[in-house]
């Protein structure tokens, strides 16, 4: 599978270009279906990504807007990605979205993936757009390194899922406990934009790239056939 691959000369030419590419496919979903599902990132890469998409003149009363991932916290801690996207993106024209969260006050980070899960697939079979990013260590969503459930959540011939995903121990990562969208649900999408900035992340997603797909996530997207754009940045 060929990627495609751009590079892009400044941060704000590269953030309206993840915002051009995300935007263009979820208008076309509403043409064609009347509807679309946008699943973001957290963290401060997306940020300005965001602030571009809101502006947009989607009709956003036909878009649902979740996440790719989650820490397992309410929208009350600052550590929680819904608490990002609705200050960043869903405002303006955007606020008309509706948002489906993944965190839900249940007693177990198992129990609310599986509340999350049933809620998102009652929404349709397919992302329109996804907007990923890629930390250092080379994770996407919350696939970490080592973590018990990286396997399970890159195996592609499971259902389309959200599953609790475990802090890490003996230091690894994920400091919280986190609920994720599974390799399946990225392989639905209509395009798939990994927003990349920086020298050392061009490095480490060519390294994870040839890697090994059951348990390095990009390789995992590459052998699953996502249908993936990499948009970077040099200037981080």
């Amino acid at each position: 599978m060929t990627i495609e691959f751009q590079t892009i000369p400044d941060s704000a030419a590269w953030a309206e270009a993840c915002s051009e590419r995300l935007i263009a496919n979820l208008s076309a979903a509403v043409a064609e279906t009347g509807k679309a599902i946008f699943a973001g990132s957290g963290g401060s890469t997306p940020s300005p990504i965001y602030r571009r998409m809101a502006g947009s003149d989607l009709d956003w009363s036909r878009i649902v807007v979740t996440l790719i991932d989650e820490r397992y916290v309410p929208e009350t801690s600052p550590d929680s990605n819904a608490t990002l996207i609705k200050q960043t993106l869903m405002t303006g024209p955007a606020a008309a979205a509706r948002f489906l969260p993944l965190y839900h006050a249940e007693v177990t980070v198992d129990r609310a993936a599986a509340i999350a899960s049933k809620a998102l697939a009652a929404e349709g079979d397919r992302l329109d757009a996804v907007l990923l990013g890629m930390g250092e260590d080379g994770h996407i969503c919350s696939m970490f390194p080592e973590s018990p459930t990286l396997k399970t959540l890159l195996t592609p011939d499971l259902k389309p899922a959200v599953l609790g995903v475990p802090h890490g121990r003996d230091g690894m990562a994920p400091s919280l406990e986190r609920l994720s969208i599974n390799l399946p649900w990225l392989m639905t999408a209509r395009t798939v934009v990994l927003a990349l900035t920086g020298t050392k992340k061009r490095e480490v997603f060519e390294r994870e790239a040839a890697g090994d797909p059951t348990t390095q996530p990009i390789a995992a997207l590459i052998a699953a056939g996502v249908p993936l754009q990499v948009v970077w940045t040099e200037k981080a």
